[in-house]
């Protein structure tokens, strides 16, 4: 397939984790926003949040805890260990939430025949997703180390900037490690710290099924190895949940007529972190916020998330990317404009009628918008205890804290105006108080609910197309 430069857009793809190097400026916000949970353990009620993370992850694991999962128990563990398999490539694994008629599109399309080799839908999609991906995922991934041990890979000490965070926050690493009596390096822990549940729950069900290759498998091959070894990977916060949130948000911009299945889908993706035993709900929480404040900076054309080079350093794809290919996204919300003016051409041609009509045929999971919105309702906090109570009974002013988070609806709605848009997800945030809502920017970002916003959004967008049909 000829090679397509379109505003600039980079394409690249991480299929796992890698550590941190030093820190970017990006970075550095998103590990002071990530650090409120270093500071848990000074605290009566960041004791208790730190408790019930743990009882909740394990409650979930097990599925003591009824969850208003979208299958049957066995089923969606069975989707938890396909899930662990990162497609970030092509984010066909997340595309079922496109609905059965564009997901089958999608997906058949953008497949992955091994670990390293992936096709693409068309060539806009993948540079957005691409660069869209290494953004949200190296600041996530700044994280991973810096809060387990002060480092950025385990040994390298990170920047003076970086260092500073903690000692403002009177924070410590190995949070989880300690809490859980695990710390770094003791027996059955993480070397470097932040032990995930595998480790330090009392008790965890594992169990066989199929990988996403459709291999035999089992969960504990996905934690421990050889498909994927989790044991000295610090697990705050989620890269999976980061990646999951950060391309599923990418399709529901992509394809506004799914956005909330598309948010839904994130949730699930999240949460089967928990369920197959390799993250913490704090984890999940973390990772979602890096994704939405970070997509949000993006969609804004901030000065210090665009126009970065990003390479790809390993993978080369079907669609004959070579691994020196290093281009950088200038304008971000025409790379998204013309990735979908071509998507939507795609899934039009493929299905024969209009996308609007093939979006709202769905005979999937994600059918039910009652059963989504539960499921997301259910993940917003995981009913983790108050932290903040200054911000828990407080309505936050999402246009003043974070103007640019409106244009995580305005991106897919451009009737509303950024103000609205911003007025919605303030009327819609959920509860507040969380261990990272504590007052700041980021924090907000813990608290959107874009399932809730954006059904909002849509109606209102809605009702202004109808009253221009009418006055015609």
């Amino acid at each position: 397939m000829r090679r397509a430069m379109i505003h600039g857009a980079a394409f690249l793809c991480l299929l796992l984790p890698l550590p941190a190097g030093a820190q970017t400026a990006t970075n550095l916000v998103a590990l002071q926003g990530l650090a409120a949970v270093s500071a848990l353990p000074r605290t009566p009620e960041g004791r208790a949040a730190l408790a019930a993370n743990l009882q909740v992850t394990g409650d979930i694991q097990f599925g003591t805890q009824a969850q208003p999962h979208l299958l049957r128990l066995d089923a969606q563990r069975q989707l938890a260990l396909r899930d662990c398999f990162i497609t970030d490539g092509n984010a066909t694994e997340l595309a079922d939430g496109l609905g059965s008629r564009l997901g089958e599109i999608y997906q058949a399309k953008a497949r992955y025949t091994d670990y390293k080799t992936f096709s693409n839908v068309t060539q806009t999609v993948a540079d957005l997703l691409g660069y869209t991906n290494n953004i949200t995922k190296s600041d996530s991934n700044s994280g991973k180390y810096f809060f387990a041990n002060g480092t950025t890979d385990g040994k390298a000490p990170v920047s003076e900037a970086a260092a500073s965070i903690l000692v403002a926050r009177g924070g410590v690493p190995d949070v989880f490690g300690k809490a859980y009596d695990r710390p770094a390096g003791s027996r059955g822990a993480d070397a470097f710290g932040n032990s995930r549940p595998f480790q330090t729950l009392p008790r965890l069900f594992a169990y066989r099924g199929d990988d996403y290759f459709g291999a035999r498998s089992h969960s504990l091959d996905w934690l421990h190895g050889p498909s994927q070894n989790l044991t000295d990977s610090p697990s705050y916060p989620s890269g999976h949940t980061t990646y999951g949130y950060t391309e599923a948000l990418i399709l529901a911009l992509l394809v506004p007529e799914r956005y909330q299945q598309m948010i839904a889908r994130a949730a699930e993706y999240g949460n089967n972190r928990i369920v197959v035993g390799a993250h913490y709900a704090m984890d999940v929480l973390g990772g979602r916020t890096v994704a939405l404040h970070a997509v949000a900076h993006l969609l804004a054309n901030d000065p210090a998330y665009v126009g970065q080079i990003r390479r790809n350093p390993a993978v080369i794809d079907e669609m004959s990317r070579s691994t020196n290919d290093a281009v950088a996204i200038t304008d971000y919300r025409a790379a998204l404009e013309a990735a979908r003016s071509d998507l939507a051409l795609v899934l039009k041609d493929a299905c024969g009628d209009a996308l609007a009509t093939c979006a709202a045929t769905d005979t999937g999971r994600f059918r039910d918008a009652a059963a989504n919105e539960a499921l997301y309702n259910a993940t917003q906090t995981y009913g983790l205890p108050v932290v903040h109570a200054e911000t828990a009974n407080t309505v936050e002013d999402v246009g003043k804290l974070a103007p640019e988070a409106g244009y995580l609806l305005t991106a897919a709605f451009p009737s509303l105006s950024l103000a609205e848009a911003n007025a919605i997800l303030t009327e819609t945030q959920g509860p507040g108080g969380g261990f990272l809502n504590d007052g700041s920017a980021f924090g907000v970002y813990s608290r959107l609910n874009l399932y809730a916003a954006s059904g909002k959004a849509a109606a209102l967008a809605a009702a202004r197309r109808s009253q221009r049909q009418t006055t015609r």
